[in-house]
């Protein structure tokens, strides 16, 4: 009994692997690709809204500094 539940789940689990590949195989059918043009202009962008974002970080963190510092001046 207990060797027919073990083929069972084998055939079982086998199947489920086989029909997760079949349907990834349909899936990857389905994308579409960029091109590298696409790609270099896409990195660009990224690339230049993380270097504004940290500008944007760093003089915040200047001025934050800036002024937490003159405040502990003040008050001591």
């Amino acid at each position: 009994m207990a060797e027919v539940k073990k083929q069972r789940w084998f055939g079982r689990t086998w199947g489920r692997i086989c029909r997760y590949f079949r349907e990834l195989r349909s899936e990857l059918k389905k994308v579409v690709w960029s091109t590298p043009k696409q790609v270099l202009k896409n990195t660009l962008v990224v690339v230049a809204c993380v270097l504004i974002v940290g500008v944007f970080v760093y003089v915040f963190d200047l001025v934050a500094n800036t002024l937490i510092t003159a405040l502990i001046a003040a008050f001591n």
